[in-house]
């Protein structure tokens, strides 16, 4: 039956994916003021998020910056229905710039793994295409709480107009036994995918700064990469411009600081949320502020879900 719904919600999707991309972009920009003016959950969170990380900011400019954040987010939510529901090709096209990529050609050939560290900044799907265009890998994801939503999202997830591709793409859920998939992967010199700025479980993970506030975050990354060796690399796909027809996108890969491969949990986690912060700080817009990233509070600290009740 789940099988059966995830593909009823594909083709719900393709009918929407099949939209001109200014029909989508438009419908993008009212469903982000249909979030402002119904102040829902996105929004809320996109606010207080805001007041956590740019206190130096006037009322006035959060602000703008949070309109802004609510468009773009909301345009990334057709555009991502329509990248998952087209061939893979015709969404590669929407590159316009390539930075980097000679850095994993050079990790992979060095046959000792790589980890790529994907935050969630622009569009992470298309990177996840072009990746998988680009080499088998496995990519490491948090199963949803829907058992529908994993069968749509592990259905979305393969090019049906390229025969093998799936193949390409291991997706294995964040729990215990299906990480050491991972580290054999990376020791056999293959590539790995991890989202970095997931909250991880307590107790999987180590508080440390991320735009000036205490977060929780995952030790996983660091463990793998001092372990096994293996090269870590950060990548994301920025959106470049927009024209009447389709948006464009800048693909950027850049090596990680050493310090996030520290065999000291603390001292790699807090390296590895200035990297990210320093991505999402590139275009605050094209961050994914509508996730509730501190939630957990550190022991002991007093401090409160800044999200409760709100």
């Amino acid at each position: 039956m789940n099988r059966i719904a995830a593909r009823l919600l594909y083709a719900l999707a393709s009918l929407v994916g099949r939209l001109p991309w200014p029909w989508l972009l438009r419908l993008g920009d009212l469903l982000a003021s249909w979030w402002r003016w119904r102040d829902v959950r996105e929004s809320r969170v996109v606010r207080i998020n805001l007041e956590l990380a740019y206190p130096e900011l006037l009322p006035s400019e959060r602000d703008a910056l949070h309109a802004a954040i609510l468009r773009t987010t909301a345009r990334q939510v057709l555009e991502t229905v329509r990248l998952w529901t087209r061939p893979h090709a015709e969404n590669l096209a929407l590159l316009r710039e390539q930075h980097g990529t000679e850095l994993m050609d050079q990790a992979i050939a060095a046959g000792k793994g790589v980890i790529i560290a994907a935050p969630h900044h622009g569009n992470w799907e298309l990177l996840n295409q072009w990746l998988a265009w680009r080499t088998p890998l496995a990519i490491l994801y948090r199963p949803p709480e829907s058992a529908v939503v994993e069968a749509f999202l592990n259905l979305v997830r393969a090019d049906h107009e390229q025969p093998g591709e799936a193949e390409r793409v291991t997706q294995v859920r964040a729990e215990g036994p299906a990480i050491r998939q991972l580290f054999k992967r990376l020791n056999d010199g293959g590539v790995v995918g991890i989202l970095p700025d997931q909250q991880p479980k307590a107790g999987d993970g180590e508080f440390a700064p991320f735009f000036g506030v205490q977060a929780l975050t995952m030790t996983l990354l660091g463990r793998l990469a001092s372990r096994t060796g293996a090269a870590v690399l950060f990548a994301w796909c920025e959106r470049v411009d927009t024209h009447a027809d389709h948006p464009g996108f800048a693909l950027h890969i850049q090596a990680a600081p050493a310090a996030v491969s520290d065999p000291d949990p603390k001292v790699a986690v807090a390296a590895l949320n200035e990297a990210v912060e320093g991505i999402a700080r590139r275009d605050p817009a094209q961050y994914q502020w509508t996730y509730k990233r501190y939630t957990l509070r550190p022991p002991g600290s007093g401090e409160e879900n800044p999200y409760w009740n709100r």
